[in-house]
């Protein structure tokens, strides 16, 4: 028997199947990457008034983002109404606050008819290849390029008093928000993790949810107003979770 031509189809089986391993992975990770990113929690939109933050034409579909790349296609919802749209990441170099999810232009705002005292939205990566993406595509570059070119009259001064009308109504709804943390797959990890929470950062208001015989999820709050729930959304910066969400009550 031949056992160098033995070992040498072996060694090619093996080297092949590393291959076909490392492909593999690679390609998951890619799918990942694109499926991954999914937020929601309060955005800051661009008024003027923001201060060190360079400025976002405000007839624009961009927005500010920490983590995403520049000119990742994102879908922005309102969960509070359905509405969403499609925009661009201008940067994703431009410093402002952790506590939110991406600094959005006046005209996201008010499309998507946004409570400017509770600004809450949900954030999702789209891939530029999906079928999502190909249908949205044309809208999409012929809404930027009548808003770029749109003249600035009396119209955006009615639709901003027309803002203001209804912020006043929407501010009067009940405040109730928490902080997912994450999902654990095993009740003794997510418990573990609430009793290192409660130890290293002070904060209280922890549970743990069961939302499967696999899935426990963490959570602090409920928060009934908007300043205590950025002071613990600040102490967890020590963490170093990635994507801390904001979730709304309902």
């Amino acid at each position: 028997m031949n056992y160098k031509l033995i070992k040498l189809i072996l060694l090619s089986f093996f080297l092949f199947s590393c291959d076909n391993i490392i492909v593999d992975k690679s390609i998951k990770k890619n799918i990942q990457l694109e499926k991954r990113y999914k937020n929601s929690g309060f955005a800051l939109i661009y008024d003027g008034r923001l201060e060190n933050i360079k400025e976002l034409e405000k007839r624009s579909l961009n927005i500010y983002h920490k983590s995403l790349k520049k000119r990742s296609i994102v879908k922005i919802t309102n969960p509070e109404n359905g509405k969403f749209l499609i925009a661009e990441v201008k940067s994703n170099k431009i410093k402002f606050s952790s506590f939110y999810n991406s600094v959005l232009s006046l005209r996201i705002a008010e499309e998507l008819e946004l409570n400017f005292d509770e600004p809450f939205v949900e954030i999702i990566l789209v891939s530029k290849n999906s079928t999502f993406i190909a249908k949205k595509a044309k809208m999409f570059d012929e809404e930027r390029s009548v808003a770029e070119k749109a003249p600035v009259d009396g119209i955006q001064i009615n639709d901003l008093n027309i803002v203001k009308n209804e912020k006043k109504i929407l501010a009067n709804k009940y405040f109730s928000y928490s902080i997912k943390i994450a999902d654990f797959y095993y009740k003794d990890t997510a418990l573990i993790m609430k009793n290192r929470i409660q130890k290293e950062a002070s904060i209280n208001n922890l549970s743990v949810i069961r939302l499967s015989e696999t899935k426990y999820r963490v959570l602090i709050g409920p928060f009934n107003d908007i300043k205590s729930l950025k002071d613990s959304f600040e102490k967890m910066k020590t963490f170093n979770f990635e994507n801390l969400e904001i979730l709304k009550n309902v």
